[in-house]
């Protein structure tokens, strides 16, 4: 990949990640005519790691605030264009020969990305989180971070005049796996820095909702579902309405994992017709009927989410819920309304999308043994 006759900053902010900023600088080192590394206090090689790679770097008091860290690396930054990455990410493979063309560098004064987040024990490519998120920006135009802890970079006034493009840069994001999300430390560390920030601003929407996201991965289901619903009420009372589709995606996951199924029916009706185009959401009605025995109506549902698909990446995406995922419940509603063959097919379907997806080969073996007259 190469900028044409632009030039490209990667920064990073990094404390103690000996163990994966290898595999980031090897993938990124290669796009960039500067990195610059600004450290918060590594005990480990982190540093000398970033010297083997050319790095600048720098040295940062950490003072509980990732977005001023994060500003601290762009200051820094000399060249046209900026790419910000993690230590636990790295540019896939895949895009590495991507060329950019430079009609793109000029409509634009920022590029969003596919950021792929890896989730469970390993890494699997149908057990992730997609959505576009920008990565990339024009130097020295005064863009900036904000928020202490889940910083997000302010481009609002590029997004006001339409100057944010897409770029298929995929960038690999390994945090959400278990053998990190369990790193109990860096949890409460998060924890603890967002209820520091709800008791400088208790009405701070963005800040429930992240804190709902930490609960939930830690399986802290009450606790999550309490903070997610607190931040849809601060967003309709500013006006945002609706609030952001994230926050709807979360609240039913969590009612779905908790089995909720009446406290998430109806009112996931009034959030597929807010969002009609996200197919998480269309894919959890189906799921919440289905338990409801609705199954003809959850067929629709499921139907509806192949015909979607998922590549809108405008929205944060399960990856198989357009696709080998609806294929499976698809099989299930069928099973359920007698309808042998077609739930055979839909359970085959799910296996050719993802032939790894465990639960359609179970649910295969199970219906055949049910019914070993069913053609395979």
């Amino acid at each position: 990949m190469g900028l044409g006759n632009k030039s490209l900053s990667l920064v990073m902010i990094v404390r103690d990640e000996e163990s994966c900023l290898p595999r980031c600088l090897d993938s990124a080192a290669a796009l960039a005519d500067e990195i610059v590394i600004v450290d918060t206090g590594s005990t480990d090689r982190t540093v000398e790691i970033a010297r083997e790679y050319d790095a600048v770097i720098f040295s940062f008091p950490w003072g509980n605030d990732f977005a001023a860290a994060r500003n601290f690396s762009v200051e820094k930054a000399t060249m046209d264009w900026v790419l910000w990455l993690d230590a636990d990410e790295e540019i896939a493979p895949e895009s590495l020969d991507l060329s950019i063309e430079s009609g793109l560098l000029e409509q634009y004064d920022a590029l969003a990305v596919p950021l792929v987040n890896f989730f469970g024990k390993t890494v699997d490519h149908d057990q992730v989180v997609q959505i576009a998120q920008p990565r990339l920006f024009k130097n020295h135009l005064g863009f900036r971070f904000e928020n202490q802890i889940h910083e997000w970079l302010n481009i609002s006034s590029a997004y006001a005049q339409n100057r944010v493009g897409f770029l298929d840069l995929v960038i690999y994001h390994y945090g959400y796996m278990d053998p990190l999300v369990e790193n109990k430390q860096k949890s409460e560390r998060n924890v603890n820095l967002l209820l520091q920030d709800l008791k400088e601003d208790k009405d701070h929407a963005w800040t429930h909702y992240y804190l709902a996201g930490e609960y939930y991965r830690r399986r802290k289901f009450t606790d999550a579902f309490e903070h997610v619903n607190r931040s849809i009420i601060l967003f309709l009372q500013n006006g945002i309405i609706p609030p952001p589709s994230m926050l709807y995606s979360l609240k039913y996951s969590i009612l779905i994992e908790t089995d909720s199924w009446e406290g998430a029916w109806p009112g996931i009706k009034s959030a597929v017709k807010m969002f009609p185009d996200y197919v998480d959401l269309t894919f959890y009605m189906g799921v919440i009927l289905y338990h409801k025995k609705m199954f003809k109506e959850a067929l629709a549902c499921f139907q509806k989410c192949i015909e979607m698909g998922e590549e809108n990446l405008n929205y944060l995406c399960v990856k198989g819920l357009g696709s080998f995922r609806a294929w499976h419940f698809l099989g299930l509603c069928y099973e359920a309304l007698q309808n042998i063959q077609e739930a055979l097919s839909a359970y085959q379907k799910a296996l050719v999308a993802a032939p790894g997806f465990a639960p359609a080969s179970e649910s295969i073996s199970k219906l055949l043994e049910q019914h070993p007259d069913a053609i395979w």
